[in-house]
């Protein structure tokens, strides 16, 4: 992604969709970033039909017929908060798919969490309970689709802790304009 990323417009609070490849820390970063902007949070894994969690925990990547009742799921989410502002998060990984949250509700801005293919691995491999397989991994980055210049949004590197890359996260978005003081 460029250096100079794309306005956000002022006015009421944006949705921010966090995303980026499974292992970045969409959960645990997203409720920490609405936290510090005063912003409910969703998380985009609980908007997934059944037939997807299943198929990701047999080690199956999803294809783009699989995501597309997810994404507009997470679409109507992020619909239903226009002018109200929330955090959700999305792999988002192919701009289209960006596309069609922004079809669902124009005004979203992304948070796209970037880091080292080896970091986010050794996350994936130590978090317990999760249904993505870190087999995926690789299928994750082969999709993945970096923000362009014209989409609103920041990537930000996910080294450090969790609080250190939400703070990273909170100033980039207040950095954008338009989003929380």
């Amino acid at each position: 992604m460029s250096t100079t990323p794309q306005p956000v417009p002022a006015g009421p609070p944006p949705v921010v969709v966090v995303m980026g490849v499974a292992g970045t820390g969409k959960t645990t970063i997203g409720p920490l970033v609405a936290e510090a902007l005063g912003l409910p949070y969703a998380e985009g894994d609980d908007f997934h039909p059944a037939a997807n969690v299943a198929k990701m925990s047999a080690g199956t990547p999803l294809d783009d017929g699989d995501r597309e009742p997810w994404l507009d799921a997470i679409g109507r989410w992020a619909h239903g908060r226009a002018g109200l502002g929330g955090v959700v998060s999305s792999s988002a990984l192919k701009r289209v798919y960006r596309d069609r949250l922004r079809a669902a509700a124009p005004g979203v801005v992304f948070l796209h969490l970037t880091g080292d293919r080896e970091l986010i691995e050794g996350r994936m491999a130590a978090r317990k309970g999760h249904f993505m397989p870190t087999a995926l991994l690789d299928s994750q980055f082969a999709t993945l689709q970096p923000l362009r210049d014209d989409e609103a949004g920041v990537a930000v590197d996910v080294t450090g802790s969790p609080a250190e890359i939400a703070g990273r996260a909170v100033a980039a978005l207040r950095e954008l304009g338009g989003v929380g003081g």
